[in-house]
């Protein structure tokens, strides 16, 4: 589903960002117990944005990852940044003369959270929330061998998002990952890449690899406005990545001091495909896989964040969107990294 993104710079918008989350966290069928947990947590963020973040966004979705699935919250601005971010996570540690809970009232309450933050750079918290009784769920066996994180908000003034990714998984329970982002924007738009993600999972487990995908896909959109798409069929077992692309999904490769860009062919799948292609890319030990829509920027790089590989997934995924979006179209991006063997 498409990610809410809040802007957060007065205390009346601080509402807005609980009644999301909140609704959200009904939609999964959160107890009242636990919607209230996810009620705090976003006040929690959005109050952070304005007394130490000088404004910002929340980006509220529901996730989906080892066989977990609840409401994501990411506060994200472009701030002063922490100098000490393990101090800053202590309660009764304030920089704005407030009683200083707030981050550890987020990390209480959330299942999980993270927090990346530079000097003048800004900061990014995540926090993830589940239904109290999902603690001690077996993880599926493909999301159990990577972690992601994925963004993806409509064109400013558009309701639906042209956009869409999955994950789904192909032979051995391995993961194979699709964006797709529709001709154009608005609900025609989400009507082709909807439908991409359709074919897409119903094809998992049958496709051999992204040539198969790209070309089921493309077929498959033909009564559709049709839509730019990109497949990765990972093989973690040999550390390597199977890509593919029709349009202008772009996709790349990153491991601390590079990234390597990946190729894509043009056309528009359901409409022009002149050739169908994938090409072997190694998956390096601490390298993320990133493939974003034309939404957002390719002129990127993550060198000025230090440590930011570390980060979880989302926490890139959110610096990449509120870096690079370009403000004129729906937007995605999807960063997923490989567990430690």
């Amino acid at each position: 589903m498409a990610t809410q993104a809040i802007s957060v710079s007065e205390a009346s918008q601080v509402s807005e960002v609980r009644r999301a989350a909140t609704a959200l966290a009904q939609r999964v069928g959160f107890s009242e117990v636990d919607s209230g947990r996810a009620a705090i947590v976003a006040t929690e963020l959005a109050t952070n944005l304005i007394k130490h973040g000088g404004g910002g966004s929340v980006l509220a979705s529901l996730f989906s990852e080892q066989g977990r699935e609840g409401v994501e919250l990411i506060a994200v601005d472009r701030g002063p940044g922490m100098r000490d971010v393990s101090a800053c996570r202590r309660d009764g540690h304030s920089s704005s003369g407030s009683a200083g809970q707030g981050l550890g009232a987020i990390e209480r309450l959330s299942q999980f959270s993270d927090i990346a933050s530079w000097p003048g750079l800004g900061t990014v918290v995540v926090a993830r929330l589940e239904k109290s009784s999902s603690a001690g769920q077996a993880a599926s066996t493909a999301d159990s061998r990577m972690c992601w994180g994925a963004i993806s908000t409509p064109k400013p003034g558009e309701e639906a998002c042209g956009d869409a990714f999955s994950i789904a998984s192909f032979r051995d329970g391995q993961p194979a990952i699709l964006v797709a982002d529709g001709l154009g924007h608005g609900a025609a738009a989400a009507e082709a890449s909807t439908a991409a993600v359709r074919l897409f999972a119903g094809a998992a487990g049958k496709d051999s690899d992204p040539v198969d995908s790209l070309a089921r896909i493309h077929d498959g959109l033909r009564a559709t406005r049709g839509a730019a798409i990109a497949v990765a069929y990972v093989d973690l077992g040999r550390d390597r990545v199977l890509f593919g692309g029709i349009g202008n999904i772009a996709g790349a490769i990153a491991s601390p001091g590079d990234v390597r860009r990946m190729v894509s062919h043009n056309g528009t799948a359901g409409l022009m495909a002149r050739r169908v292609q994938a090409f072997e890319y190694v998956l390096p030990a601490g390298g993320h896989l990133i493939l974003h829509s034309d939404g957002l920027s390719t002129n990127w790089s993550l060198d000025r964040y230090p440590g930011i590989l570390a980060a979880h997934p989302s926490v890139i995924a959110a610096v990449l969107w509120r870096d690079q979006n370009r403000g004129r179209d729906d937007a995605t991006v999807l960063v997923a990294r490989a567990r430690p063997s």
